[in-house]
């Protein structure tokens, strides 16, 4: 295959023409199933004055009907898990000219109190978030912004490893992506673990002896009455007890087929998804580990989860009338469903946390691989604690344009800091974001946007959007203050890359000069690396007395009354500042 962009076009066109297969099967088994109760309503208006005969093909007509419909279900999910298939490869190629606004933003994952989540258009509108994601459970994209906000440095090659193995599966993944995303749930994976956790059984031992002897009796009486060797009487007189055996628990059976109807779809589906992960064979260690979490000697944990579907539908059948009543008093149906329930529960309640979690686990890194595979240029950083902490050359911003991005090569040494100055709209906080998410995206084991990069993982802190807060009654200085408070906090028991765009802004130029040089040398003093951006050039001495500090800067010239920008990060100190010039050429002042 050429590329991604080749590859969705492909598999659209293949799953295209699987769909119009499908349609018409499910077109034949409307005709067959439309023919089958044509033919048992004209075999019983042939033999209506027989009734054994006409029982007995009701009977027949009912088995081969539920048959029909079970097949009938299955060519509906083939067809709806190949529309899945082709939705997935028309977003890539939507997704590869960069329209995603329309996924799912993560809007609800922003915290302005994060280490660095709010600065770096993670998640929302636009965000890195909404460009990555293709979870298909709730549960998988909270895992997705667990990954992206949690500030660990640990394992780093493992990720990378298993994100590279993803990478090359995209059928297995899209195959996995379309199966979770038909799973429709009532409640969550987490309720659902909970209320396991916390059952009560109450259907008695002796239910499972008593069922068999019971139903068994029940099929001989009415095997009897058939021949009529033994009169109604006596088999209605059987069936009574039966109801009323099962009518001593029919409050607790109500109230626990109330809450496993609910959480019956989601055993359905789960099980098809631990059976994608049982069937696949990993290389990578982390993928390996995670598939073996479900991988039992004894048991396969699809078969034991698919068990229990067959449980949980079996009992939600009780609403037929024909099996909630009759099932009931000949069979004792619902007391040997709670019981198979129960059984499975009490055998199997501490796996299910596990098995889920591996669910989420792949539903995930899916996203991480699917990733990987649109952008075979990006390079997964080489990690190693001998190198600067950040040595890229042609970094870029994974959400701009190929076209039109410039990249730019840095070096940033360990408890070094950059000052960068530069005109409005040259390129900083666009460098600074760059930056933030080479890090963010290098510690969740991502290939990155450049040629080549060279890391030692640190943890990241950054200050770029400050706001204040109506809602505390703090003003926009104060705030600032305590986001300065909390990385002087943190970086005193850990390591961490700072990242801050201007100093001090709300207050004036002269304090803000003293402060922020202030600040800047208790950074420079721990053992922190970090960048600042800003406009105030007498912080640009520091670099002059302090030799962890240098100075680069993003330029902006004039030509022909034309503001030009080049967006490439220089060392120096930015002498060209355009605010006057911009003024006057949206004739805002004279």
């Amino acid at each position: 295959m050429k590329n991604s962009s080749d590859f969705y076009k492909l598999q659209i066109d293949i799953h295209a023409g699987d769909l119009q297969k499908v349609k018409r099967k499910l077109a034949l088994s409307s005709t067959i199933r439309l023919v089958a109760f044509l033919l048992a309503c004209a075999g019983v208006y042939f033999f209506f004055g027989n009734v054994k005969v006409v029982i007995a093909i009701i009977v027949s007509a009912v088995i081969a009907f539920v048959y029909l419909v079970s097949k009938h279900s299955n060519l509906q999910y083939e067809r709806e898990l190949i529309k899945a298939l082709i939705a997935q490869n028309e977003t890539e190629l939507e997704v590869m000219n960069r329209v995603f606004h329309h996924l799912p933003s993560g809007e609800k994952y922003k915290d302005p109190l994060h280490f660095y989540s709010q600065d770096i258009d993670l998640f929302g509108r636009g965000s890195f978030f909404q460009y990555l994601n293709r979870t298909a459970l709730e549960s998988g994209s909270d895992f997705l912004a667990k990954l992206f906000t949690e500030n660990e440095i640990d394992a780093i090659p493992k990720k990378q490893q298993a994100i590279n193995e993803l990478s090359e599966m995209p059928k297995w993944r899209q195959h996995f992506s379309g199966i979770a995303s038909l799973v429709k749930t009532e409640v969550s994976a987490t309720e659902v673990t909970d209320w396991l956790k916390n059952y009560k059984a109450f259907v008695p031992k002796w239910v499972k002896p008593v069922s068999l002897v019971f139903s068994l009796i029940s099929v001989i009486l009415i095997v009897l009455n058939y021949l009529d060797v033994i009169s109604g009487y006596a088999l209605a007189g059987w069936f009574f007890l039966g109801l009323a055996i099962s009518g001593r628990y029919l409050k607790k059976v109500n109230d626990l087929s109330s809450h496993t109807s609910k959480i019956q779809s989601t055993f359905e589906q789960f099980h098809k998804l631990i059976l994608e992960i049982e069937t696949q064979e990993f290389s990578s260690a982390l993928l390996s580990e995670k598939r073996n979490l479900i991988v039992d000697t004894t048991s396969k944990a699809s078969s034991v989860l698919k068990k229990f579907a067959k449980h949980l539908d079996a009992l939600d059948q009780r609403s037929n009338m024909l099996i909630g009543i009759i099932a009931n008093g000949f069979m004792l149906r619902d007391l040997r469903q709670s019981y198979n329930i129960e059984q499975w529960v009490e055998a199997h309640k501490q796996s299910v946390p596990v098995w889920f979690d591996v669910i989420t686990f792949f539903d995930a890194y899916n996203s991480f691989g699917n990733f990987g595979f649109n952008h075979p240029s990006y390079v997964f950083p080489k990690i190693s604690k001998d190198v600067p902490v950040l040595k890229v050359k042609g970094a870029g911003h994974p959400l701009l344009r190929e076209a039109t991005m410039v990249r730019n090569d840095f070096q940033i040494n360990s408890e070094e800091f950059f000052i960068v100055t530069g005109a409005n709209m040259a390129g900083k906080s666009t460098f600074l974001r760059t930056v933030s998410l080479q890090i963010v995206m290098g510690n969740m084991g991502l290939p990155v946007c450049a040629e080549k990069t060279e890391y030692n993982p640190i943890k990241l802190i950054t200050s770029m959007r400050t706001t204040d807060s109506l809602t505390d009654d703090e003003s926009y200085f104060f705030s600032e203050l305590k986001r300065l408070k909390f990385i002087v906090d943190e970086i005193k028991t850990d390591r961490y890359f700072i990242i801050l765009d201007e100093i001090l802004k709300g207050t004036n130029s002269t304090d803000k000069a003293i402060g922020s040089r202030k600040f800047v040398e208790k950074l420079v003093a721990s053992n922190s690396t970090g960048i600042i951006a800003t406009h105030d050039l007498s912080l640009c001495v520091a670099a002059e007395e302090l030799p962890e500090v240098k100075n680069y800067f993003f330029d902006a010239r004039i030509e022909n009354d034309e503001l030009l920008f080049d967006y490439t990060f220089k060392p120096g100190i930015c002498e060209n500042m355009n605010a006057s010039f911009l003024l006057k050429k949206m004739q805002i002042v004279d």
